[in-house]
Order: C-alpha cells, then sequence, then structure tokens
C-alpha cells in the first residue's frame, strides 16, 4: 500500500507540475488530487522540493540503468531529452524555480552518464590515461550541458533536437583524436 500512495503522490505532482509553475504547488493540492490526506504526504515526503528531488533522482537512476552502454551521442541525447519533452510545462516549471539547481544537477548527471558510457565504448581498447579519460568526459559533458540548456532558454524549441543531433553528428572522430593526442604526450 506505502508503494501504491508513494507512487500515486508522484504522478499526482508530476500531472500538476505540467499544469502549473512549481511556486503554485502546494501539499494540499498533491493530497487532494491523489485522495489522500496531509499526514499520508509526510509520511512519504518532508516536503515538496524533497518530493521533486526524489522523482528527478528517479528518472536519472532510470535512464542510467535502460541505457547502460550507449553506442552514439546523439542516442544517448535523445533518451535524455525524451522525458522533457515528454513533460515540457513540467520541465519548464521546474528550470523557472528556486529548485532550478536540481534540475541542473540532473542535466549534468545525465549528460555525464552518456559522455562516460560512449567514451567507455570509443576508450575501450585505447591506452588512455585515467586523467585524460576524465577531461574527455568533462570536455563533452559540458558541452552537451550547454546545448541542453540552449534548448531550454529557447522555449525547448522544435529545431533544437535536431541542432543537438548535428552537434552530436559532427563531434565524430573526436574520441579518436583525444586518444591519438593523448598517446602522443605519453
Amino acid at each position: 500500500m506505502a508503494n501504491f500512495t508513494k507512487k500515486a503522490i508522484k504522478e499526482s505532482f508530476v500531472k500538476l507540475l505540467n499544469e502549473k509553475p512549481l511556486a503554485k504547488i502546494s501539499v494540499k493540492d498533491i493530497v487532494e488530487d491523489c485522495g489522500i490526506n496531509r499526514n499520508s504526504f509526510y509520511y512519504h515526503f518532508q516536503d515538496i522540493p524533497a518530493l521533486l528531488e526524489e522523482i528527478i533522482t528517479e528518472q536519472a537512476e532510470e535512464l542510467i540503468e535502460n541505457y547502460p552502454e550507449i553506442e552514439s551521442l546523439e542516442k544517448g541525447m535523445e533518451v535524455a531529452t525524451e522525458f522533457a519533452i515528454q513533460n515540457k510545462m513540467a520541465v519548464f516549471h521546474i528550470y523557472n524555480s528556486v529548485n532550478r539547481d536540481m534540475y541542473e544537477q540532473y542535466t549534468m548527471r545525465l549528460c555525464r552518464h552518456v559522455v562516460a558510457r560512449y567514451l567507455e565504448v570509443a576508450f575501450k581498447d585505447a591506452n588512455v590515461p585515467a586523467e585524460d579519460r576524465e577531461l574527455a568526459v568533462r570536455l563533452v559533458s559540458c558541452a552537451l550541458f550547454g546545448l541542453v540548456y540552449d534548448w531550454l532558454n529557447s522555449g525547448m524549441n522544435e529545431e533544437r533536437p535536431a541542432d543537438i543531433k548535428r552537434v552530436c553528428e559532427l563531434c565524430k572522430g573526436i574520441p579518436e583524436m583525444i586518444i591519438e593526442r593523448s598517446q602522443l604526450n605519453n
């Protein structure tokens, strides 16, 4: 029963988040929407930011679990932006809230996962020092994070995912270049 209630709270919250800004959602709204009492809400969550953090963390964990290996940056970014597209208003409401930093951490974590898994495959048989691998992951993660935030700043313009995909296509060969330069300097 507890898992059912917790799931109902999360679903109600996401539904409400798709309807109105985060600051306008109260515990009362959530419990009325899912037909429980306030005590049930507080049994599962300390407050709304704790609920938001759990949902964001679960989404990140689900993506990481479902895609342990990523063969292309394009596929990784497609998967990472899928939730945002499906919940466009919710994402905007979080993005424009005081809890924006939570969403930024989530987005960076997803970008980092996508890049790290992709580069693991690319660097599999290469003799690249751990420091260079980490720098490559940070470089490409930050670039993708910037593209995602540019997309959010544009109002999630429908053309931007195609731009992100194109940038990923243009980045093909970067792992090989990193491997080559890393080996030259060692």
